[in-house]
């Protein structure tokens, strides 16, 4: 990586560096020394610059009961407030906070005192309707203003968010409402995607009936498709019925730093969806902290995040980072092929944006278009007001980014590419636009107060140049918290025994190169897939397999896609007779389809195979790594003589 012959290293302009937060390597290098010395004092000075305490901390970070660390536990503070008030107080009233552009091209502008308005008066309707601080509230909604003010509504009054994705199933749906035990529910009539109407409140309808819901007490509907959709009298209400009488006005509920903000569930290596519970100061401080350093946000920007809300990328980098940094900022309902592939640029052109963050299964989606359709392509459309770029949800391929780097940023912004997870709450490993010198397909080096290492199964650190285990080494203000309901699941999780519950397991593999120390992120270490930097458990895609009628067992690996990153092989050993041909195909859709209702299309395996066995030790355990091998079509050459059934393998090739 370091051999400039072999790789390109991409070096931030002169414009770039002079204007930015953290200007040239040296101030970089100040900043992790500044956290390295003292570690309290660093989060601590940041955390009083940056939020605007009710009540100031006194107690910076509180390892008493490890690995449930607390961060500013004696301070109160409200996000909404953070988020929206302070904006307003300034002066930033009439500074339009959000455009929001729908499915159509329609596009509404929300000011900031607007918006502060409509978050009150849901707010108000939420207490009025009993609810309270502590409470969940699950929200299933889709990219729209109403998203957003449901979230910071309910940080308003302290109540718990869990937002569910907009494209999860009815199972998936109740699953996550009988986990968080959730009193209320705020879903829509449907949504638009693609110039097609969907349903949405008839699924959550079907996951209500379900069973294991009796927690809600409300459901608040968004009118959006104008769908004729079932309503339960006492239960259901519509959305702007409620907010109609209520006032504009509502005080904020003032919690703990340590109040659980939201509750996000991800995917892991068992079945069942882990409840990720995020904390309110912290998270805010790294959401802001990441805004001001990786994205470099200006007052004057325009910011624009192509994610989802239902995902963590869409909390702190729509809902709360950019409000609370004062920014301008693009929420978008549609997909990027709609009406045609040059969506993005089309948009990115009309609002003049400024820091465009996506990924990289978008821009490869993008790509290919552009090769199919030459009008699509980005050089047709006047990008120049485009400073950085961003790229998060998995690992870039250098090929990818040089594209996005010449066509999207026409060679002068900066990429940063992004490493982190849900449960990390914000960037990790990431290049700081005007100091890192850039490697395409390497997230280079740790965020600054940021403690990552590449270690072996013992944790201890392996040498530059060798591959191994990504860990951070301290805790950080918006880590994860626990998993909701499941203490032992936490530490079991994210801090092993093996590490001596001294180390965070990232759950992926990294490298770091022997001269610079860049990381580069290698994949996964677990059972989960990374499909278009959606994370899939395949233990989950499994059980819904399984549940099937048709299927006996069912095994899940993963295999690299050109498009998606990963792709989800399924490989299946039906109850009847194995089909071949035309019965095959027909099978196949229909447990994609299958699985599609079960969890979510995003489930849906690209690929499934029938064999009248799996191949397994005498022991009965699956061979995984041979599946993976099939699946990618590589050649087994290893010993399989400690396999029950070697013959297997040729009727699993596909």
């Amino acid at each position: 990586m370091s051999n400039e012959q072999q790789v390109r290293i991409y070096n931030p302009s002169e414009e770039v560096v002079k204007n930015a937060a953290v200007s040239g390597m040296e101030a970089y290098w100040a900043l992790c020394k500044e956290a390295e010395q003292d570690y309290e004092g660093y989060w601590a000075r940041n955390a009083r610059e940056l939020i605007d305490w009710k009540k100031p901390f006194t107690q910076v970070l509180d390892e008493s009961n490890a690995p449930f660390f607390k961060w500013f536990a004696d301070g109160q503070l409200n996000v909404s407030y953070n988020c929206l008030d302070r904006n307003v107080e300034k002066g930033l009233g009439d500074k339009v906070a959000l455009i929001f552009e729908a499915d159509s091209g329609e596009v509404t502008r929300v000011t900031y005192k607007d918006l502060l308005g409509r978050v009150c008066k849901f707010a108000n309707a939420l207490r009025a309707s009993g609810i309270k601080k502590g409470d969940r509230v699950v929200i299933y909604l889709p990219m729209s203003i109403e998203g957003v003010v449901a979230m910071q509504a309910c940080a308003r009054i302290g109540a718990t968010h869990s937002i569910v994705f907009g494209g999860f199933s009815a199972q998936a749906l109740r699953d996550r409402i009988n986990d968080a035990g959730a009193v209320a529910l705020i879903t829509s009539d449907g949504q638009f995607r693609g110039g097609k109407a969907l349903p949405l409140k008839p699924i959550a309808d079907e996951a209500l009936s379900l069973g294991g819901c009796e927690t809600i007490k409300n459901v608040f509907v968004v009118k959006r498709t104008g769908a004729d959709v079932a309503f339960v009298a006492g239960r259901d209400v519509w959305y702007h019925d409620v907010v109609a009488s209520q006032s504009d006005v509502c005080e904020p509920e003032w919690v703990d730093a340590e109040h659980p903000l939201f509750l996000l569930y991800t995917s892991g290596s068992t079945g069942k969806p882990k409840g990720v519970q995020h904390s309110t100061g912290g998270y805010l401080l790294h959401a802001i902290l990441t805004m001001k350093y990786t994205f470099d946000i200006k007052p004057s920007d325009v910011f624009w995040c192509t994610a989802d809300i239902g995902w963590v990328t869409g909390h702190t980098y729509i809902t709360y980072g950019p409000l609370a940094c004062g920014s301008t900022e693009i929420v978008f309902e549609g997909v990027p092929t709609y009406p045609d592939a040059g969506r993005f640029w089309k948009m990115i052109q009309d609002h003049k944006v400024n820091i465009f963050y996506t990924a990289p299964t978008a821009i490869r989606s993008l790509i290919k278009a552009a090769d199919n359709n030459p009008t699509v392509h980005p050089k047709n459309y006047d990008l120049s007001s485009l400073r950085i770029l961003g790229s998060v949800g998995e690992p870039i391929n250098p090929a990818a980014w040089e594209w996005y780097y010449e066509n999207v940023g026409g060679g002068r912004c900066p990429i940063v590419d992004t490493f982190w997870q849900t449960e990390t709450g914000g960037h990790m490993i990431t290049p700081l636009p005007g100091a890192t010198p850039l490697v395409p397909g390497s997230c280079t080096l740790p965020f600054p107060g940021i403690q990552a290492a590449v270690v072996d199964e013992t944790g201890t650190e392996v040498p530059n140049g060798q591959g191994g285990i990504l860990v951070v080494k301290r805790p950080w203000p918006s880590m994860i918290r626990t998993i909701w309901g499941d203490p032992e699941r936490f530490k079991k999780s994210y801090y092993p025994d093996d590490f001596k519950g001294k180390l965070y397991l990232a759950g992926d593999g990294a490298i770091r190169d022997k001269e610079t120390g860049y990381f580069t992120i290698t994949g996964r270490i677990d059972d989960v897939l990374n499909v278009s930097g959606h994370r899939m458990g395949t233990m989950e895609i499994e059980s819904a397999l399984v549940a099937h009628e048709k299927v006996a067992e069912a095994a899940v690996v993963g295999r690299p896609d050109d498009l998606t990153g990963e792709a989800i092989v399924a490989f299946v050993v039906l109850k009847g007779a194995r089909p071949t041909g035309e019965a095959a195909a027909a099978v196949v859709k229909e447990l994609q389809n299958w699985v599609g209702h079960e969890i979510g299309p995003i489930a849906k395996p690209k690929d499934i195979r029938f064999g009248e066995n799996l191949p397994k030790t005498r022991s009965g355990k699956i061979m995984r790594r041979l599946l993976r091998q099939l699946a990618k079509g590589e050649e087994i050459t290893q010993d399989t003589s400690t396999l029950e059934n070697p013959a297997i393998l040729e009727q699993l090739k596909g």
